[in-house]
């Protein structure tokens, strides 16, 4: 009699509890799938992903200390046997674009089914990629960004209005750096300041 196959580990990542707590229970009823481990950022994310060492990882895009592009970026070095996918409620076109170049599988808003879910699931650890339909014409219709992935990177940290120090600190580099790079994405997208770059940015879904 042979072995029943071993179903595909999964870890799940989400600021939100309660939206992760229902999502395991939705994914802990599928026979072939495992919820080894569940994060709330993006550090607890990488953490839990060396301890339990998952097939897939469902990472939320935007999660306290580091989103869930960089997550995948990282865990494209240290565990390139684990699929990484996105699900996000913000999916703008440049979200994807930095995620498919992070090596993301699969790309989904955070509207889809469980069972949607899962069949995505299953499918970024085949070795296949899911991208939303939607959200990857709004990518093809939205055109190239200017901007370099350092100036997406830095805009993205002035967003929340954050002072050159602060953003500074956050991207580990000298403000006088920062500065420069926020000056060339003003001078790129036209803007009168680095808040009007962001909203610029934002609207054209480079951010």
């Amino acid at each position: 009699m042979s072995a029943e196959p071993r179903p595909i580990r999964v870890l799940l990542a989400d600021d939100e509890h309660l939206i992760r707590g229902a999502l395991a229970a939705l994914l802990g009823l599928e026979e072939d799938l495992l919820v080894v481990a569940e994060a709330a950022s993006g550090p607890e994310a990488l953490a839990m992903a060396r301890a339990h060492r998952p097939d897939v990882a469902v990472l939320d895009l935007q999660m306290p200390g580091s989103d869930g592009v960089a997550v995948a970026a990282a865990l494209r070095g240290e565990l390139p046997d684990c699929a990484t996918m996105i699900v996000t409620g913000h999916g703008r076109p440049g979200h994807l674009r930095r995620a498919l170049s992070a090596g993301v599988r699969g790309f989904v808003p955070k509207t889809v089914s469980a069972q949607h879910l899962a069949e995505i699931i299953r499918t970024v650890r085949s070795g296949r990629r899911y991208v939303d339909p939607e959200l990857a014409a709004d990518a093809i219709s939205s055109g190239e960004s200017p901007l370099s992935d350092r100036e997406t990177e830095l805009l993205e940290l002035a967003a929340d209005g954050a002072p050159i120090a602060e953003i500074a600190r956050r991207a580990a580099l000298a403000p006088g750096t920062v500065r420069n790079y926020l000056s060339s994405a003003v001078m790129k997208l036209s803007a009168e300041n680095r808040h009007a770059a962001v909203r610029i940015a934002r609207a054209q879904g480079w951010l």
